[in-house]
């Protein structure tokens, strides 16, 4: 067979409008990157040239001579008063568009109460993280950057061994899947390579959303298989045990621990950024913003707009460092299920809320996982290879 004959018969099964769409709602979304650095930016300007953000600190050391305590009265408010500004473009973004584009199951009662838990979520944890990286600051004022990014690390790690038990259950109810012809398969494919998992969880994410997705998520111990409901009432067998093997990959090749690996680079990069142009700056605005020196909490606005320019421009190198895994984890997938045709139909599913067939420098610069386009012949080479595979009947369908 060739791949390339394989590939664009798949892309043609798309509908004309149907693509149009997608590559509407996926471009726009460039421009919303642009649109939401910039109003977050206006936003920290605002706080710092308002004086604000220095009445937030001077009102948090009212409250409390507690150091950390301090500190996290400060962020409490700085979070509120961030999401109150950003709200408007918050709600076109994640509510109105989402609509518009048939993505989003939500009433907008649904949606501000979703908006609410996260906020609550972003003070709570948040708080933690800013605590301890401000105490690393003023005690370490020269090399604060690159403590500060180990401590920015182990929070990432925490989140991620928590949010399967603590997180994801304030948003959705995840229950034990007890379907035996999907659970079997999964758990075969699961022990087939390394996990030893004796349960696998269906989450209710069509409360929220019409996309598909599935993972295995958390670390030392609370690793657990999830499938959402989308993907169990939208795809045959063979798709979800594509899903699932590419999953499996991710926790079989140590993504989560790589990719925290190179986080860490990212962030000391960053951080030391901030501490090199951060006190510049404060010292050419110190009568206008109020801000002391770089351990004053009154500062985190300019801390902030610093660190999300440097993440924005490097929103390239972000993409491909995932891209990269993503791309690792569907070889693995095809190689686990020997599920090419399962996985390319899913493939076509992802495309209605991303663009299909992208150039090759958009990709590059703007996918975070490889293309429709991509995938599908990935897919499509793998089954040219493997023609033992799936010339067996029933081996890919």
């Amino acid at each position: 067979m060739d791949p390339a004959a394989a590939t664009r018969a798949y892309l043609d099964q798309v509908p004309a409008e149907q693509r149009a769409r997608s590559d509407a709602y996926f471009e726009g979304g460039y421009w919303l990157q642009l649109w939401t650095f910039l109003w977050t930016a206006a936003v920290f300007i605002l706080l710092l040239q308002t004086g604000v953000s220095a009445r937030m600190r001077d009102l948090a050391e009212r409250a409390t001579s507690v150091p950390a305590l301090r500190t996290a009265l400060y962020w409490t408010q700085f979070v509120v008063a961030v999401a109150i500004l950003s709200l408007p473009l918050t709600v076109y973004r994640d509510h109105f568009r989402e609509h518009r584009y048939g993505l989003s199951n939500l009433t907008f009662a649904g949606f501000i109460g979703e908006e609410l838990k996260g906020l609550a979520v972003s003070i709570v944890f948040g708080a933690l993280a800013a605590m301890a990286l401000y105490a690393l600051v003023r005690r370490l004022t020269r090399t604060w950057w690159i403590w500060g990014a180990v401590v920015s690390i182990a929070f990432v790690a925490f989140g991620a061994l928590v949010a399967p038990v603590l997180i994801v259950p304030l948003f959705n109810s995840p229950k034990k899947l007890q379907d035996p012809r999907v659970v079997a398969p999964i758990l075969s494919l699961a022990r087939a390579n390394g996990i030893e998992a004796g349960e696998v969880w269906e989450i209710d994410a069509s409360k929220q959303s019409k996309r598909v997705s599935a993972n295995v998520s958390g670390l030392f111990g609370t690793e657990r298989i999830t499938l959402n409901d989308n993907l169990l009432n939208r795809a045959s067998l063979p798709e979800i045990e594509a899903v699932m093997g590419h999953e499996i990959g991710h926790y079989v090749l140590n993504h989560i621990h790589k990719f925290l690996m190179e986080l860490g680079i990212v962030i000391v990069a960053g951080f030391a950024l901030v501490a090199r142009l951060f006190e510049r700056l404060r010292r050419r605005n110190e009568a206008r913003w109020g801000v002391r020196d770089i351990g004053d909490v009154a500062g985190l606005p300019l801390a902030a707009l610093l660190f999300s320019a440097y993440l924005f421009l490097l929103t390239p190198v972000l993409n491909s460092i995932i891209r990269v895994q993503e791309y690792e984890a569907d070889v693995f997938g095809l190689n686990a299920s020997g599920k090419p045709d399962g996985f390319a139909q899913t493939a076509l599913k992802l495309t209605e809320y991303r663009k299909l067939d992208p150039g090759p420098l958009e990709e590059i610069v703007f996918y975070d996982h490889p293309s429709g386009r991509t995938r599908i012949y990935t897919a499509m080479r793998w089954k040219a290879e493997h023609r033992e595979t799936w010339t067996f009947a029933g081996a890919s369908k």
